[in-house]
């Protein structure tokens, strides 16, 4: 028996100090050469103090800026320890209640919009972080914020078309706007 566990042992703990200790140090300092904003979690940096990042969307509800996705994460929106989706089907109840409780909000937020709503303002994404929404959910959402912020559609359109991202490789995805960075663009516009 002593023959079989010393090995055993042994290997346990050299194959726990190579996998839990020395590989991700090395993958996290590769990470940190060649991807150094990636590796530090795409923290965005405003007066020197991180507002959020890039990857996770945040919970904005002022009518004045923009809306992201809704997040199914628990217990609070956008909560990146709990990333999951509502694994609700498309024939729940649940489901089509929730949808329309999000449609009646976006509409009394601006009664004025006739437009149908967009469905990425409506529904979550799979991982409930989402930090992106489709140029037309913005668009949708321009004339309102324009009103809240005392400023023209045509200006509010001009920032969501400077803060659309392509599709990556010119292929893969769909044009989308981080809901992030066009807030802080507004706010830095000059009208609260």
């Amino acid at each position: 028996m002593k023959t079989l566990l010393r090995p055993a042992l042994t290997l346990f703990v050299l194959l726990s100090a190579i996998t839990g200790v020395v590989y991700p140090l090395a993958v996290t300092g590769i990470a940190k050469v060649l991807f150094p904003e990636a590796a530090e979690g795409s923290l965005i940096v405003e007066n020197g103090k991180p507002v959020g990042s890039r990857l996770i969307g945040q919970n904005f509800t002022d009518p004045k800026h923009f809306w992201g996705r809704p997040s199914a994460t628990g217990p609070m929106p956008y909560n990146a320890s709990a990333s999951s989706g509502s694994n609700q089907g498309p024939l729940n109840p649940a489901l089509k209640e929730a949808v329309k409780a999000r449609i009646d909000a976006l509409k009394s937020s601006d009664p004025t919009q006739t437009a149908p709503v967009p469905e990425d303002l409506v529904t979550a994404s799979g991982s409930g972080l989402d930090p992106h929404i489709s140029p037309a959910a913005a668009r949708w959402q321009a004339p309102r914020v324009a009103r809240t912020r005392g400023l023209n559609v045509a200006e509010v359109n001009t920032l969501i078309d400077a803060h659309t991202e392509e599709r990556q490789f010119g292929l893969l995805g769909e044009p989308r706007v981080n809901v992030l960075t066009l807030n802080l663009a507004l706010d830095r516009f000059g009208k609260p």
